[in-house]
């Protein structure tokens, strides 16, 4: 009867609340007492009320009884039916008054705008980093904690969020909802939905103070900072190597684990992280969709599109602090560096440094003799892909690469560069014992072999050994008898 006379006898003595039911004023009261009796027994988190108990239950049961009649998606809860409905209607009646930006919902509009204050009113106890939503305190202590709850049924990994497990069974699943009405992308989440939007808008709301760079995402902010500070916080404990993210050395980890569980369906190849995988699968559907608008070039990633901008701008934004040498790309800088520094990987055999592990272990197969890669016209054989993907050109006849000067046609792209040194006359590699210049490094490395005698190229035969190649071929006719030059005369 209380319902139809409004009578609301059980009043709460600190703040004057009334209340009809006498349970209703004991759950309320355990606001100022901070009383949370209900325990779940899975994760120990506590709650003031059995139902929201019950509710968290089914996190670690699984049970989703609540389902979206549009996409047929089902949750836990009715709240989250509720807000998840708020995407297929579109509606966003909360509005930042500072950027205009709009929200679904009040709470997530008063933590946006903490973005704006700077506020983080939420601290951690024992490294005293500060926070500004306390979800995210509750979620870092667990790095000091190391407690990770939720586990992965199929692989059994463990995550410290509820999220991330759910976002995680996607990789086992491959579920990808959330789609790209422009470019028709899938994603597994409406975040990475909307970060891939900013690509076509455009917009770039995070600034560096220090250089004024504008980035799409904080994160990315974030990790450019690291750049202008030198931090580097995360180590290898095999290799000691310095890394600005967490994810950088788990993906650096899989080197020394030799762990690659990303499997491509057509080929069958491993790959380490899932990027990977997803790079790798556009060489067999051929996929190229960005356009370079100087010279109509496609490409498979955005990334090589950017790289190859900066042919036609003529960009270098990388300089060596050495030499000031310019270079458009910060690998190719890297590997410059060395020549100042040294190499670090060293041949076992011939005691030659190189720069990069890749290098060295393509150096071997010098001296091991491996040539993997066969052409099915002539049968060849060659040390690597791309050299045998070059080679083919001289069966198809393709010569796609024109010199503007004299017209003549090209096979390679490095071939067109070689060749258009005979015209402007340069020479930019010197040897340091004699002073005699060349115009590719291939051929000054040829030529160091008369300084330091070295003969890589030995014949299985007689054993003699030779600088180069081409004298170890021409020499194996004395064995074979093969004459294949005949006088005209």
């Amino acid at each position: 009867m209380r319902i139809h006379t409004g009578e609301k006898p059980f009043k709460c003595e600190v703040c004057d609340i009334r209340f009809r039911y006498r349970n209703h004023l004991t759950e309320h009261v355990r606001i100022h007492t901070g009383d949370e009796p209900f325990k779940c027994e899975v994760c120990l988190r506590r709650f003031r009320h059995r139902q929201s108990l019950k509710d968290h239950m089914r996190i670690h049961t699984g049970e989703k009884t609540f389902k979206c009649e549009v996409c047929k998606k089902l949750f836990a809860q009715r709240w989250n039916l509720n807000t998840h409905m708020l995407i297929h209607t579109g509606e966003k009646t909360f509005k930042c008054e500072v950027c205009e930006k709009l929200f679904t919902l009040r709470c997530n509009l008063n933590s946006h705008m903490k973005i704006h204050t700077g506020e983080k009113p939420f601290k951690c106890e024992v490294c005293e980093k500060l926070f500004t939503w306390i979800g995210n305190l509750n979620i870092h202590k667990m790095t000091h904690t190391g407690e990770k709850p939720f586990k992965c049924e199929v692989c059994e990994k463990f995550f410290t969020r509820s999220g991330n497990l759910n976002s995680h069974m996607m990789t086992h699943t491959g579920e990808k909802p959330f789609k790209c009405e422009l470019c028709e992308k899938f994603f597994t989440h409406s975040g990475n939905l909307n970060s891939h939007m900013k690509i076509h808008t455009g917009e770039k709301t995070f600034k560096c103070k220090v250089c004024e760079k504008l980035f799409t995402q904080s994160g990315y902010l974030n990790s450019h900072m690291q750049i202008h500070t030198g931090e580097k916080p995360f180590q290898c404990q095999e290799c000691h190597q310095m890394f600005n993210h967490k994810g950088a050395l788990k993906q650096h980890l899989k080197i020394h684990t030799g762990e690659k569980p990303f499997q491509c369906e057509v080929c069958e190849k491993f790959f380490r992280c899932i990027a990977n995988l997803n790079k790798h699968m556009k060489v067999h559907t051929g996929e190229k969709p960005f356009k370079c608008e100087a010279c109509e070039k496609l490409f498979t990633h955005s990334h090589s599109l950017k790289m190859h901008m900066m042919s036609h701008t003529g960009e270098k934004p990388f300089k060596c602090e050495e030499c000031h040498k310019s270079f458009r790309y910060r690998k190719s800088l890297t590997s410059h560096m060395m020549t100042h520094t040294g190499g670090q990987y060293k041949c076992e055999i011939c005691q030659k440094l190189f720069t990069d592990i890749q290098i060295l272990n393509r150096h071997m197969m010098i001296h091991t003799g491996e040539k993997p890669f066969k052409c099915e016209v002539c049968d060849k054989m060659f040390r690597q892909n791309v050299t045998l993907k070059l080679h083919m050109m001289t069966h198809t006849g393709e010569k796609p690469f024109k010199c503007e000067v004299c017209h003549k046609r090209l096979s390679h792209r490095g071939s067109l560069k070689e060749h258009m040194m005979i015209h402007t006359g340069e020479k930019p590699f010197k040897c340091e014992v004699c002073h005699q210049r060349f115009s590719n490094k291939g051929n000054l490395n040829k030529h160091m072999r008369i300084h330091t005698g070295e003969k890589p190229f030995q014949c299985e035969i007689c054993k003699k050994l030779f600088a180069r190649t081409s004298n170890l071929n021409a020499h194996m006719k004395t064995h074979t008898g093969e004459k294949p030059f005949k006088c005209k005369a």
